[in-house]
């Protein structure tokens, strides 16, 4: 990695071009840019995990840290390619006036006639695709899983500010949960009559489930409590007894449906990079989630009234 100090994204540019010249490959084959948006004490977990999605999704990944915004305005960046990087890779720090005006270092790198990703671990903005680096993407992905403000409601605003293009990881985790109930209706195509979905007190995965559920079988779902982690048990009760997805550990399931024995089945909470990658594989709209998202926002709007 190379250091630059006091710098600016010209400067940022030409680095990128020198470091491939570097190591010996003016075409990287990147496909995207990605680029995350993270406080100082999250950057190093964030860019592992980008490092290991970019296994799959080789990427231009831009790590912009916002510092104080007071002072004069400083761009310092790291940049290089390799050590264990598919592409190229920028953590640029920010500081002073620039901070308000990030999207002006950020645009001149974005690599030409490809999407851009940009990804906000811990603090997303109020309205992502209102935030001027959010406008710069096509997919804005946040986590209410990992918000530190306002931690209970994350989820339910992200839902009522949602813009074809956004997406949480909250969703993501649900994608082997959403496979495995579908998978019981599939098995045996039985009315369901009701449901209940059963997790820690705040989890946001689990409130989408329910959402997802109501919207899809047009049934009322009961959401239950319990020490986690995360979604710990899902029911859905037909005419023929209870189907039961029942996951205790977090890592093995036990699969239970009427007339038949127990199975276990393997159902471990993902790492980050697994889901940021799930997520880079589409850059379209997710219909699914969007009218998941409007579920949530009008069954909300009926337990407030």
């Amino acid at each position: 990695m190379i250091e630059l100090m006091d710098t600016n994204a010209a400067q940022i540019a030409a680095e990128f071009t020198r470091a491939r010249a570097r190591a010996g490959s003016p075409a990287m084959g990147m496909v995207m840019t990605l680029v995350i948006v993270v406080d100082e004490d999250d950057a190093e977990d964030a860019m592992k995990a980008a490092r290991a999605a970019s296994h799959e999704h080789p990427a231009r990944v831009l790590g912009v840290i916002l510092g104080d915004g007071r002072g004069a305005p400083q761009v310092n960046a790291q940049v290089g390619t390799g050590s264990g990087w598919s592409g190229e890779t920028a953590v640029i720090r920010l500081s002073g006036e620039v901070v308000k005006h990030a999207e002006s270092v950020v645009l001149p790198l974005l690599l030409p006639d490809s999407p851009v990703a940009i990804w906000w671990p811990n603090h997303p903005p109020e309205d992502p695709a209102a935030d001027p680096l959010g406008r710069l993407a096509q997919r804005r992905i946040t986590d209410a899983a990992s918000a530190t403000r306002g931690k209970t409601r994350a989820i339910h605003h992200q839902c009522q500010v949602y813009t074809p293009g956004n997406t949480d990881l909250a969703w993501t985790r649900l994608t082997p949960w959403r496979a495995l109930l579908a998978a019981i209706l599939d098995q045996r195509p039985v009315k369901v009559t009701s449901a209940s979905v059963t997790a820690e007190r705040i989890s946001p995965s689990a409130d989408l489930l329910a959402a997802w559920l109501v919207d899809r079988l047009k049934i009322p779902v009961e959401r239950k409590n319990s020490n986690g982690p995360g979604i710990t048990e899902v029911v859905l009760r037909t005419n023929q007894g209870d189907a039961r997805i029942s996951r205790p550990d977090g890592k093995l399931a036990v699969f239970s449906v009427p007339d038949r024995p127990d199975r276990p089945v393997a159902l471990k909470r993902r790492e980050l990079p697994e889901l940021l990658a799930e997520e880079l594989r589409r850059l379209d709209e997710d219909d699914v989630y969007a009218e998941t998202a409007r579920r949530l926002v009008a069954l909300e709007g009926k337990r407030t009234k």
